[in-house]
């Protein structure tokens, strides 16, 4: 389907325009400036500058013509004398005789740019000659930078009149440009500074919002800027200490149910312990494990990260000891990272999330790599592999909900509650990341860990 030309047009100067409020307010203030400046230089150009521009020429080829006339009435060296002192004293223009002179075929070639800038000025000087004189002229307004250059056939030969530039047109129209051009760039220095002002601190609430999305504090952090910006602030500082009083209230009842449930499952695990050794005793620490297991799953889902501080460490570290674990129970792990390759995180929340990851890798596949690498801005990628049986595209999204089981995809896992990728996406999130899952090069699940820098 094609589209009309006028909405093509359109969508062209959308995507020019720019896109951070700084650019567009920049632009609103600036180009309403700037349209305007070049409209009064316009209209001084077209009317003022040209209409004073005319006077003067009309001006200077009466002069010429008053001493042209008078020549023509007594051609003596005597009367040409009188002419040519009087023109220099009341005219100041420059008169000389040239017998048997003829005019010159044509005008000096001008260049190419400055071409437009003397077509007015010529213009009205032709128009001025050409009413004021019966006789064949020349004139030149580019031979001299401080004079006009002016010749009229006269018998017996040529008179030449050299003419201050400033009586032949105005010379001040470059001054007006240039104050013009001051005030312009005045009037945007201080749009600049403050739209400067306003932006940031729209960005401060910006990476305030951004660091305690990622579970960092900014206690730096206060509301600037205009009502509006301080209002929104405010109402973000309010929205945070709700949020963190939330937090705070289900982390301190989380602590008392975990401490609740694993004082009788203690008891239970002792008398266990104690009694004598038999099938039903083994099936019932088996359930007893099972639900230490469950409760720790719970607990580390519903508490998240748990204030930790974040710290740069080393990435390989973390894999390396991630993978030990793994290695015991028998899968192979293979690990790809620069030693050297460090990032800003919360050490224990981001080894339970990529523990959470291999592990699931090893349960359901023999062979698991793991490899890190750096990415734009900073940021680095960790991807997990495996040559399980893997997940359907269609059910990538399904597999990250909270005690999800898609054991019509990958084998049941007795100890797991459905709990492994959503921990690990709720950790990426708290870092200001993503995890995204894919098909794997080895034929089963890749799992892309994704932190900014």
């Amino acid at each position: 389907m094609r589209l009309a030309p006028r909405r093509v047009l359109g969508r062209w100067i959308k995507r020019q325009m720019p896109k951070t409020l700084f650019g567009r307010s920049l632009l609103i203030i600036v180009l309403p400036i700037a349209l305007m400046q070049i409209a009064v230089t316009y209209v001084f150009f077209d009317a003022q500058w040209k209409t004073v521009t005319s006077r003067l020429s009309e001006g200077l080829a009466g002069d010429i013509a008053w001493a042209v006339e008078s020549y023509k009435q007594d051609p003596s060296p005597a009367a040409f004398g009188k002419i040519s002192k009087r023109a220099e004293d009341s005219m100041s223009l420059s008169i000389a005789l040239q017998p048997g002179r003829k005019l010159p075929a044509n005008r000096r070639d001008v260049p190419v740019l400055e071409e437009p800038f003397h077509a007015p000025i010529d213009q009205s000087l032709q128009r001025a000659l050409d009413d004021r004189l019966d006789d064949p002229f020349w004139f030149d307004t580019t031979r001299y930078p401080a004079y006009v250059d002016i010749r009229v056939a006269v018998p017996g030969g040529v008179m030449r009149v050299l003419a201050p530039r400033d009586r032949a047109f105005a010379t001040q129209g470059h001054i007006f440009v240039l104050w013009m051009t001051v005030a312009t760039v005045l009037l945007t220095a201080i749009a600049i500074l403050f739209i400067r002002n306003q932006v940031r601190a729209i960005e401060r609430l910006a990476n305030a919002a951004e660091a305690f999305g990622r579970g960092a504090d900014a206690p730096a952090f206060k509301p600037h800027g205009a009502k509006e910006v301080r209002r929104a602030a405010q109402a973000f500082i309010a929205m945070k200490g709700r949020l963190q009083r939330h937090i705070e209230q289900r982390t301190t009842l989380l602590a008392s149910v975990s401490h609740d449930l694993r004082t009788p499952l203690t008891r239970l695990k002792l008398a266990l312990a104690l009694a004598e050794p038999s099938k039903r005793t083994t099936a019932m620490k088996r359930d007893l494990a099972e639900m230490e297991h469950m409760i720790d799953e719970y607990l580390a889902f519903a508490r998240g990260e748990g204030g930790e501080a974040v710290e740069a460490v080393r990435l390989r570290d973390i894999i390396e000891e991630v993978s030990e674990g793994v290695v015991r129970a028998g899968a192979q792990v293979s690990v790809a990272a620069d030693p050297e390759l460090t990032a800003r995180v919360r050490p224990n929340a981001l080894k339970r999330a990529l523990s959470n990851l291999v592990m699931n890798a090893a349960a359901h596949g023999e062979r698991v790599e793991v490899a890190v690498r750096p990415t734009g801005q900073g940021g680095v990628e960790i991807v997990v592999d495996d040559d399980g049986p893997g997940i359907p595209e269609d059910r990538y999204e399904e597999a990250f909900k909270a005690f999800g089981r898609l054991d019509e995809a990958r084998n049941q896992n007795t100890k797991g509650v459905g709990l492994g990728l959503a921990i690990a996406r709720d950790v990426a999130r708290g870092h200001g990341g993503e995890i995204t899952l894919a098909r794997s090069p080895l034929g089963g699940l890749r799992a892309v860990v994704r932190l900014p820098g």
